[in-house]
């Protein structure tokens, strides 16, 4: 569902991403990993179509980032960290804005609005304005309108930043659940923890090079039953 193949982004003499490549399949969690500044956002957004390549390709779900970005949005989900909704709204104003831009009105809007309310245990949520939600009921409202349209493919960056013990528990909970759907999602964070728990295979990114890629049970081997250990001993060798 994604392929990313030699990839790279320069923002003047730097060079944000460096010669990326990996793959992620249908079913699987794939943990882009590292610390800030590494180039998991940058990637992200590429992949996203939000940010051109300044070399190399990727494509999602077939369909290429750079010549075909209108077909790679349709199929394609995206959560930041620290993502905001209108205040004013309700849950249900919220992503009824949001589905017209999938083209999702009258019974398909219905469908889809029953569909992710039922995913996401958020019933409590439709009909209550945004600035009166929690932490938790808020982040419930930005993965839905992500994922109304049903993406093959699921991009999260940092989704946990800034989220208390219950919502984060909560959006780990999804992260699985989305997976087990046969969907693709990419889970970029710096929190091992994290990753650990919900990625199928794990990529370590510093200086923007990938410089390690394995299961995550070959990643905890490397690393003596520690992601975070397998990390310093990997990025301490490419340094």
């Amino acid at each position: 569902m994604i392929e990313v193949a030699r990839l790279s982004k320069a923002y003047g003499k730097r060079l944000a991403v460096a010669g990326l490549s990996f793959q992620v399949a249908p079913g699987e969690v794939y943990a882009l990993l590292g610390p800030n500044g590494a180039g998991k956002t940058t990637t992200l957004r590429i992949l996203s179509t939000l940010v051109r390549p300044t070399g190399g390709s990727a494509k999602v779900a077939g369909f290429d980032v750079v010549r075909e970005p209108l077909e790679v949005r349709r199929r394609l989900g995206l959560v930041n960290g620290g993502m905001r909704v209108y205040d004013r709204l309700t849950g249900r104003e919220v992503l009824a804005f949001f589905a017209g831009f999938y083209g999702l009105e009258g019974k398909s809007f219905r469908e889809a609005l029953s569909w992710v309310t039922a995913l996401l245990q958020m019933e409590e949520t439709l009909d209550r304005k945004v600035m009166e939600m929690s932490t938790g009921m808020r982040q419930k409202v930005v993965i839905a309108r992500a994922i109304l349209h049903r993406p093959p493919v699921l991009l999260l960056d940092e989704a946990t930043a800034g989220l208390d013990v219950f919502a984060r528990r909560a959006l780990l909970d999804f992260v699985k659940a989305y997976r087990d759907l046969g969907h693709a999602l990419v889970y970029s964070t710096h929190v091992m923890s994290e990753a650990e728990e919900v990625a199928d295979r794990v990529g370590f990114l510093h200086g923007g090079k990938l410089v390690y890629e394995g299961s995550k049970e070959e990643a905890l081997a490397l690393g003596g039953g520690s992601l975070e250990r397998a990390f310093v001993q990997v990025v301490k060798e490419a340094a």
